[in-house]
């Protein structure tokens, strides 16, 4: 063990001060600190060591990364288990530990309860602080794991929780409240990461916003059953933590055999919520290939399962010649598929839509100069299907012979099966070696209800993981009934996910706005859908449409050959005007502006270099004010003096005022944009603008 008890984990802008007595205890997570020696850090973990009030344990009680019962914590304990009823609070201390500027990895034991406990806590080169633990049985009688969770410590000026819930097309929906005395838990049960479920967990300085306060965050990378708290008691420091959540029985551990945690990412910002963006995008643009983000066509609202390949063919004319990249063929080409009721599982191209295969439509995309990509859905299995007629029991259920309530029509299956396994594995490998695919757009349509999702959430990975090495250049798209299962642990193996299944304009400003704080847009899914919304009645313009996809992986979902000669100029132009943007919005660094008037948002990308930008108006519903807000642009270079013009791709946006802009460009010093801001015109509800400057 190395001499010191205190580790300085730092990287310039944030410090972690741990404290390496009994189990590592966070002495200090948020500012950095500068360069402090030995004495200095042992002096400030002695300066905030806790008293001891009346009516307590006679020793300080250690808030550690691994709250423990045993040493007097009165909250949520870190590691809950037993064997039979004994060892439930185990005492583990560290025996061995090596530490960096960077990185500290522990071993903690506990000789009486027969378990050990490797640990890292790292800070990664995105800014991201990685919190990831590994529990092994040491004993010989079965160790029975309920949980196993990291705890991080806030200061007391962090009174406001910000997180998030949702539903099917309405993912991602904000709620404010404050950090009170108790436990603030959100627990995922849905078998994946859910519509409902909280993406991350952030607090911060009472009234934080985009730009302003001191925030705190942290994001369980699990694609499964998951819980994220916080916590604050009288006789604590609050806290956040988090990790998966387990069953009963799923995870039993026999002597020598671990379990690994799901990684925890944690970031500290001094500048409000962009700051916490800025380390998760970082951490999520790490290794992705330089490759332009192509822009789609996706078939779904184009023609749902009414697959013809002449009608198809036609599709893919009109999307090439207005500018599309990649052509993706949606749900319905595969066996017994005409309705939602039937085929999942019969992977086999439907030879009575397809009598030639799909190679014809394929060899006719590539001709055009597109991509081909195709919809799958491997987890699941249909009741009426070949495969579900032949294997009943592959489909999971909480017992043999027993099948949870049915959900759109379909089951799931068992990926923790070896046979169901490798029939899935082969069929979508063959699938891909035969036909020439470049995206693979992932579905998941259901929960997983009364059902163990450990280890069909470990078998989802590994056949991830199978695909991708055996067909490297296929990019894969992570969407489950939209945005349900958006998480750093799927996107650690795919390239992308379906934001939501809602492409109403107005739905999507707060859906994305709100999945940006942790997804940099390339990887988000945006789509311009058609005119009239199919999940919400809406309509809008085309302008506000393209205007919202913008700042995303920009896309169609929509019937193009049935718009008008006006509406295909209009996204011509758009999809010209999105190539000559996306190296930047998809580059670079996301701004979003507290602007003071709540019926319109300000968000932007400004590039690395701050040598241009681009940001998005968008007047969601009527203001109070007559006349609006004059608006902001940070993130500029208040040295440098931009161009700025007034961008409509696809149409300006509707104003209610005497006087017709001209939107003339202007030249004005990124100090004044950031300062003085912009005088807009008065827009009618529900229109957006760009303003570019370079």
């Amino acid at each position: 063990m190395a001499n010191t008890e205190v580790v300085h984990l730092q990287d310039g802008l944030t410090s972690v001060v741990v404290s390496i007595r009994g189990l590592p205890a966070i002495a200090h997570w948020g500012k950095a600190l500068g360069a402090l020696d030995q004495s200095a850090l042992t002096a400030l973990v002695d300066a905030v060591e806790p008293p001891i009030p009346h009516n307590s344990p006679d020793v300080p009680v250690p808030l550690t990364v691994l709250p423990a019962a045993v040493a007097g914590h009165s909250g949520r304990p870190a590691l809950r288990g037993h064997r039979s009823g004994t060892h439930f609070a185990p005492a583990l201390t560290v025996t061995d530990y090596t530490a960096s500027d960077r990185s500290l990895r522990y071993t903690a034991t506990d000789p009486a309860a027969e378990l050990t406990v490797n640990g890292v806590l790292e800070l990664t080169p995105s800014g991201l602080l990685r919190v990831q633990h590994t529990l092994r049985n040491d004993g010989d009688s079965p160790y029975h794991l309920d949980g196993l969770e990291a705890a991080l410590p806030v200061p007391a000026r962090a009174g406001e929780l910000l997180d998030f819930t949702g539903r099917w097309s309405r993912e991602r929906q904000p709620q404010r409240r404050s950090l009170d005395y108790g436990t603030w838990l959100r627990e995922s049960r849905r078998g994946r990461t859910g519509h409902d479920a909280t993406i991350g967990l952030l607090a911060g300085t009472p009234g934080f916003g985009f730009r302003t306060g001191e925030v705190w965050a942290l994001h369980v990378a699990w694609s499964g059953n998951h819980v994220t708290y916080a916590e604050r008691f009288p006789d604590s420091t609050p806290v956040l933590g988090g990790g998966e959540l387990l069953l009963p029985g799923e995870v039993v551990l026999a002597r020598g055999e671990e379990y690994a945690t799901p990684s925890l990412y944690a970031a500290y910002s001094g500048n409000g919520i962009d700051g916490l963006s800025a380390a998760f995008h970082r951490k999520l643009r790490e290794g992705r290939p330089a490759k332009p983000r192509p822009v789609v066509l996706n078939t779904w609202e184009a023609v749902y399962f009414d697959h013809d390949l002449e009608r198809l063919a036609s599709l893919a004319d009109t999307a090439a010649a207005a500018g599309v990249e990649r052509f993706v063929l949606d749900d319905g080409w595969f066996r017994h598929r005409r309705a939602d009721t039937a085929g999942l599982g019969d992977w086999y191209v439907d030879e009575t839509v397809w009598p030639d295969g799909l190679n014809p439509l394929i060899k006719h995309v590539r001709s055009l100069g597109m991509e081909f990509g195709l919809w799958f859905e491997p987890e699941m299995i249909n009741p009426d299907s070949d495969l579900f007629r032949a294997h009943p029991d592959w489909a999971l259920g909480p017992r043999p012979g027993v099948l949870p309530p049915s959900w759109r029509n379909q089951q799931v299956l068992n990926l923790g099966n070896p046979d169901a396994f490798a029939y899935i594995l082969s069929r979508l490998d063959t699938l891909l070696s035969e036909h020439d695919i470049a995206f693979v757009k992932w579905d998941h349509n259901r929960d997983l209800i009364a059902s163990g999702t450990h280890a069909q959430t470990l078998a989802y990975y590994r056949l991830l993981d199978e695909l991708r090495e055996r067909h490297p250049n296929v990019e894969i798209e992570s969407c489950s009934s939209g945005g349900a299962r958006i998480d750093l642990g799927v996107l650690e193996r795919t390239d992308r996910v379906w934001t939501s299944d809602c492409n109403d304009a107005l739905e999507r400003q707060q859906i994305q706005r709100w999945t940006g704080v942790f997804l940099p847009p390339e990887l988000m899914g945006a789509h311009v859908g058609p005119t009239h919304s199919h999940t919400t009645g809406r309509t809008h313009d085309l302008s506000f449409r393209v205007a919202t996809a913008m700042f995303g992986h920009f896309g169609i979902e929509w019937d193009i050959s049935s718009a008008t000669a006006e509406e295909r100029a209009g996204l011509v132009a758009a999809i010209e005007y999105y190539k000559s943007v996306r190296s930047l919005v998809h580059n670079g660094n996301v701004v979003r502006v507290d602007h003071p008037d709540p019926a319109a948002w300000v968000h932007g990308v400004v590039a690395p270099d701050r040598s241009e930008a681009l940001f998005c108006y968008a007047q969601l519903t009527t203001s109070v004010g007559t006349k609006p807000a004059r608006v902001l642009l940070p993130g500029l270079d208040p040295d440098r003096t931009y161009t700025v013009s007034f961008d409509g791709p696809a149409g300006y946006p509707a104003l209610t005022q005497r006087e017709t802009p001209t939107w003339e460009s202007l030249r004005l010093p990124g100090s004044a944009l950031s300062e003085v801001g912009l005088q807009l015109p008065v827009f009618n509800p529900e229109q957006a603008l760009l303003i570019r400057l370079s």
